[in-house]
């Protein structure tokens, strides 16, 4: 299993570029959010989907280190505190979340227009979840 600085290294190679960095920072955090909320109206027995999803997601950054743990899972605890409230003044917010998602992947393929490289993702899926992670590494990389 690769270690935290190895998913980040390789990740860093396809965002070089300091315009598809910054729509990265901007961008991640939005798809991050919209892909728990296209998921939050689904329940069963008051078990959401997105509650499910983060689960599985936090077993891997489990395995990258307690510090990411603890990130994601406070990345983990404002997505749902914004889509609670979202979801209480709005109803259902599947097609927002999904418009917002739409919004945010076409802001990640600018982003990857510009630097001229594929998303990591076409190479492993798991960087899917590396992305939110990356936006952060500042708090975790080691001095080099």
């Amino acid at each position: 299993m690769k270690t935290l600085d190895q998913w980040l290294d390789e990740y860093s190679i396809s965002h070089q570029n300091k315009t598809n960095q910054m729509l990265h920072k901007l961008f991640v955090p939005l798809i991050f959010l919209s892909a728990l909320g296209m998921l939050w109206d689904w329940q069963y027995m008051d078990v959401r989907a997105a509650y499910v999803m983060a689960f599985f997601g936090m077993i891997f950054y489990i395995s990258l280190g307690a510090g990411v743990a603890i990130l994601m899972l406070v990345q983990v605890g404002l997505s749902f505190a914004i889509l609670r409230f979202w979801s209480q003044q709005q109803g259902s917010i599947f097609l927002p979340n999904l418009y917002l998602f739409i919004f945010a992947w076409a802001g990640q393929f600018l982003g990857h227009k510009i630097e001229g490289k594929k998303p990591s993702f076409f190479k492993d899926l798991q960087f899917l979840l590396i992305g939110p992670v990356w936006v952060f590494a500042f708090a975790f990389r080691k001095s080099r």
